[in-house]
């Protein structure tokens, strides 16, 4: 899919750097971090999926252990 981006001269003067640095195209720079946030994000939603299902399965325990 094709997309325009329009990033603030600071970040796309960072992201260039990057990107020479690497030897690699802003391209696959931005990719890379679209990348890294959709993973992490996914990975966060999952961990809170966890916790709410370990809190709902636990609730007991964990009202008893508030108690002690």
């Amino acid at each position: 899919m094709a997309m325009n981006v329009r990033l603030p001269e600071e970040l796309d003067a960072r992201i260039d750097a990057i990107a020479r640095e690497r030897h690699i195209s802003k391209h696959a720079v931005l990719i890379e971090a679209a990348t890294r946030f959709a993973d992490a994000e996914s990975k966060t939603a999952r961990v809170l999926d966890i916790a709410d299902e370990i809190s709902t399965r636990y609730a007991e325990t964990i009202t008893r252990l508030e108690d002690a």
